[in-house]
């Protein structure tokens, strides 16, 4: 699934009845009354875990859950989804782990995992963290060059790969001899010299562990160790080296439970790429952590027959998918003409909530069937996401949580509590951290800085960036534009990188901008930023010139216009954007258009690479 060519596929919604009157006459209300009586939770949860180590609370949902379903994957499309127990996948992992340190002898050396989700990504992972050495997660989007740079930055002894990636690989092979091993998932290719199948090395493992090996199973790890490496994809400059340990992933898991609830009938669905902090911490370690299950989506074309089929509970998202999908949604209601109604039952569902009757799940199950029918949490996080996304789902019965972080904070630093959600707000600082603004302005904005046991050990092999973002306080400097209210929850509202500072000193915030546009039909993607006047201007100081790149939504003009000329496209969106511009004070106002042709470059977390895009021009 490529993330820089993101299109959602069209939703195939079943007609909607909509039969909202009789789903209310057969409702017991007093039933539910009682049932949801209880008084609201306002503090995070007493039963907080305090777990050290991945190792350990692996091993405790081993121990509680061995014969519940842990990963599925799809073998085909055309097969039903396999199950892996906890049994079973932790017998891989101890299996994988045993061959890594008594074959290969890749003990305390740094392994590259490659490759699209895939149950093998897990076990390798898992491995990695229970003992191994240093995981060195890799984005599988990388050009060959890239992937070269990060092999040699990280001094790599093994890759673990995909067979989609084994053209790379042959590349690498040439170039850089000093890698050890190279390990090829799905595959019981047997040992010849550097190459083996990781399926090969996981049996042999086991075989070891028959004869009484119990190496693996007695390695303790330290929770301060230098264990895991993530190269970040940032939006505004070149790769950096983020060095984590088990402390700062088992304090995810510690943090999110005090403030959101995930049980072992609870199922994720795995749709971001794996190489991300976020989704192989929130979106695997996890549920992990919880005894869940964790369902491998087979790509963005295959998204609602996959949910429909896995029936998850949980979603972790961001803004780009979680807003698709609601447009698609939405657009399937209007054409089956229940848009009214089901706005008029948001209403009245949520006036009875206030009452302790909470009938939505009934009232709108036809859009929770199509969605899998078990549906209760989205967490959209990466980057900000309009509010009215956010109220819908809450008033659809969804819960919508968003989560705050950067790699550097592995991820989290600040989530949403389940128990008393702030749609448009980018979550409530961790349970054990600290967040504050830095010099902040008239609006209380300024730079967000972090405290927090999640935040990163440094820098790989550069003392000097570590020291310009972690301060003598151990506050990390994230370089995100925000203000935090009176009850500590974080809003952010842009990035101090990307902020368009006038000539009488005002800051404009690109991305605030972006939402408003993105909004407009006719307007697919933008992007805003500070354009320098022309070169022969006649003023040794100009404005710079607010612009919008934008890429039209050439699907929805078509159905809207019909087939028009590109200077049409163009007059239509630039008059839009003179609508909005309304909505904004006037040094705020987009002052030029461009439209942009093909696709904006993206991280994995869709954000656009702004500089890559800027250094186009």
């Amino acid at each position: 699934m490529s993330i820089i060519d993101f299109k959602m596929p069209k939703i195939k919604f079943k007609k909607m009845k909509m039969d909202v009157v009789n789903e209310l006459e057969n409702i017991d209300y007093e039933k539910i009354q009682k049932k949801n009586s209880k008084q609201k939770r306002t503090t995070p949860y007493e039963d907080m875990t305090n777990y050290k180590t991945v190792k350990e609370f692996f091993l405790n949902s081993v121990e509680k859950y061995p014969e519940e379903d842990c990963i599925l994957e799809k073998p085909d499309h055309k097969e039903p989804y396999k199950i892996t127990t906890y049994k079973e996948f932790k017998d891989d992992v101890f299996g994988l782990g045993t061959a890594l340190i008594n074959l290969l002898k890749l003990k305390d050396k740094k392994v590259i995992i490659i490759g699209e989700t895939q149950y093998g990504w897990y076990v390798s992972y898992m491995a990695m963290l229970c003992g191994v050495g240093i995981a060195v997660p890799t984005d599988k989007e990388l050009p060959d060059n890239e992937l070269e740079n990060i092999i040699k930055r990280s001094k790599a002894a093994a890759i673990i790969y995909s067979t989609k990636k084994s053209d790379s690989i042959k590349k690498i092979k040439e170039n850089i001899p000093e890698i050890e091993y190279f390990i090829e998932m799905k595959s019981d290719r047997p040992l010849e010299h550097k190459d083996v199948g990781l399926n090969t090395l996981i049996n042999l493992g086991k075989n070891i562990i028959k004869t009484g090996d119990k190496s693996f199973e007695r390695i303790e790890i330290d929770p301060e160790e230098f264990k895991i490496l993530f190269f970040t994809s940032g939006t505004t400059s070149n790769a950096k080296g983020v060095m984590l340990n088990n402390r700062n992933l088992a304090s995810n898991i510690n943090a999110i439970s005090g403030y959101v609830k995930l049980y072992p009938n609870d199922m994720l669905f795995s749709v971001l790429p794996l190489h991300h902090c976020y989704e192989s911490t929130i979106g695997f370690l996890l549920p992990i952590a919880t005894g869940s299950s964790v369902a491998i989506c087979e790509g963005l074309r295959y998204i609602v027959p996959n949910l429909q089929e896995a029936q998850p509970t949980a979603i972790l998202t961001v803004p780009l998918l979680v807003e698709s999908l609601y447009k698609k949604i939405n657009e399937k209601i209007v054409k089956s003409k229940k848009d009214k109604i089901v706005n008029s039952m948001i209403g009245i569902t949520n006036a009875l909530k206030t009452t302790g009757i909470d009938v939505k799940r009934k009232v709108f199950k036809e859009i929770y069937d199509n969605l899998g029918g078990k549906l209760r949490i989205i967490v959209s996080a990466a980057a900000p996401i309009d509010k009215q996304v956010g109220e819908w789902l809450e008033g659809i019965g969804i819960t919508f949580l968003q989560g705050y972080g950067l790699t550097e904070t592995a991820p989290i630093s600040a989530v949403t509590p389940e128990y008393k959600p702030c749609v448009g707000s980018a979550g409530k600082v961790i349970v054990g951290a600290d967040a504050k603004v830095k010099d902040p302005n008239e609006n209380g904005e300024g730079e967000i800085l972090i405290k927090s046991p999640t935040l990163m050990i440094g820098y790989y092999e550069d003392k000097e960036a570590t020291k310009k973002v972690i301060d003598e306080d151990g506050y990390f400097n994230s370089g995100d534009i925000g203000y935090i209210d009176d009850e500590g929850y974080i809003f952010i509202t842009g990035r101090s990188k990307n902020v368009i500072v006038t000539q009488n000193g005002k800051n404009i915030y690109p991305e605030e901008i972006e939402m408003m546009l993105d909004k407009v039909d006719e307007i697919k993607e933008s992007m805003v930023y500070g354009k320098k006047p022309e070169a022969n201007s006649k003023k040794e100081e100009k404005e710079l010139i607010i612009t919008a790149r934008v890429i039209p939504d050439y699907e929805k003009i078509k159905e809207i216009y019909g087939d028009i000329s590109e200077k049409e496209i163009y007059d239509i969106i630039w008059k839009k954007i003179k609508e909005e511009n309304k909505k904004l004070t006037s040094y705020k106002a987009v002052k030029s258009l461009e439209i942009k042709e093909g696709e904006f470059e993206k991280t994995t977390t869709m954000k656009i690479k702004r500089y890559k895009e800027l250094n186009n021009n």
